[in-house]
């Protein structure tokens, strides 16, 4: 077992955090404590930095919960209860997530789906809002981390603008925030959410939206749920810096630290510049071993790989896993539903050092499932 008895995750989340992070979990403090409210207008304005946009014109409201609460906080808050639609785009299970949201939620939408394996097609997007641009919002997932795509958010963002200027452009950034660069005044984003436990290697407990403060402040009203409404939080952070229910003290006060070496490490740039350094190691350790990649290098980024699983009679994935997992080593089951594969991360409280240790174990737990390397199709 690892040191403090833990393992190393390559996986899309929950991560693994610093010692220092963790630490920082250790603090009790109360929800109208003087440095509780500091802290969590510190993460509010910290977050804006990362994201390069000015608190004149944006906002970032804290929600309690994963980073789906988020997700669905935008929808309910933003769809118009008269006459809403939303067109989804999606290439995978998050993209489809927020259709089966917006089912639940009785709100009209259509979902384009495009390949699993590949980007979203702008030209097919250009396409359906020349025929329909009746839709008061669209949303887009920037990394989906089924496969581990990157979606063009900036091309359709533009399309957006063009077409439909009046609506709303959502991005679930869940997986790539932090660690991928993205202009959200440029793209035309409106709204952009992600999650405490991703790429600024937080611990779970909340999500955040990141919001357009003109166009938050026009859905006031509309929210379909009271826990959820976005304006509803933003008013009551507004009024006395304190969440409307019980906070996640613990979390923000990890969180707060999290960001403190976000910024020491080099902020987006140098937290991407790691992330590209061990998926580059786990690319070229895999290639060498004969392992396939489900997506091209062009619609691939750098923040989940997704393997095909071998053609060789002695891989079982569960055996596999579990050889790795006894190494303390924690891979992902594959989340696309056209082909058998896995996927490895490269994000959290990882180094180079790890992913070559990984590799080390792969080529161990291989061999002792008499798997003969490099394989052979």
């Amino acid at each position: 077992m690892s040191a403090l008895g833990n393992k190393k995750l390559f996986t899309p989340g929950p991560l693994g955090v610093s010692l220092t992070t963790r630490q920082a979990l250790l603090k009790d403090l109360g929800s109208r404590d003087t440095e509780f409210i500091n802290t969590v207008s510190f993460i509010r304005q910290k977050l804006l930095d990362i994201a390069g946009v000015s608190s004149h014109s944006f906002t970032c409201v804290p929600m309690q919960g994963s980073g789906t609460f988020a997700v669905e906080a935008v929808l309910t808050t933003t769809v118009p209860r008269t006459n809403g639609k939303v067109l989804v785009l999606e290439n995978g299970a998050y993209g489809k997530r927020i259709g089966q949201i917006l089912k639940v939620l009785g709100v009209e939408n259509t979902v384009l789906s495009f390949d699993e394996d590949k980007s979203i097609d702008v030209g097919v997007v250009k396409d359906h809002l020349r025929k329909d641009s009746l839709y008061t919002n669209v949303s887009i997932v920037h990394c989906e981390t089924s496969a581990g795509v990157f979606n063009p958010v900036s091309k359709i963002g533009a399309l957006v603008k063009k077409y439909i200027p009046d609506a709303y452009y959502f991005v679930d950034a869940m997986s790539s925030f932090g660690a991928v660069p993205l202009d959200l005044e440029d793209s035309n984003v409106h709204f952009l959410v992600s999650s405490a436990n991703k790429c600024l290697e937080g611990v779970p407990g909340f999500s955040y939206a990141i919001a357009h403060k003109e166009s938050l402040l026009q859905c006031k009203g509309r929210a379909r749920s009271m826990s959820l409404d976005l304006v509803g939080q933003y008013e009551g952070l507004s009024k006395n810096g304190q969440f409307r229910f019980t906070p996640p003290t613990h979390t923000m006060l990890a969180f707060k630290q999290a960001l403190i070496e976000h910024e020491e490490e080099g902020g987006v740039v140098g937290r991407a510049n790691r992330y590209k350094k061990n998926n580059a190691i786990l690319k070229d350790g895999m290639k060498k071993f004969g392992f396939k990649e489900l997506v091209n290098d062009n619609d691939q980024g750098y923040i989940i790989t997704s393997y095909h699983y071998p053609k060789n009679s002695n891989f079982n994935f569960q055996d596999f896993y579990a050889r790795l997992n006894d190494k303390d080593q924690v891979i992902y089951p594959g989340k696309v539903t056209t082909a058998d594969c896995f996927r490895i991360g490269n994000i959290g409280h990882l180094y180079p050092e790890d992913m070559t240790n990984l590799i080390s174990c792969i080529e161990e737990v291989c061999r002792d499932m008499n798997m003969s390397l490099p394989l052979v199709e």
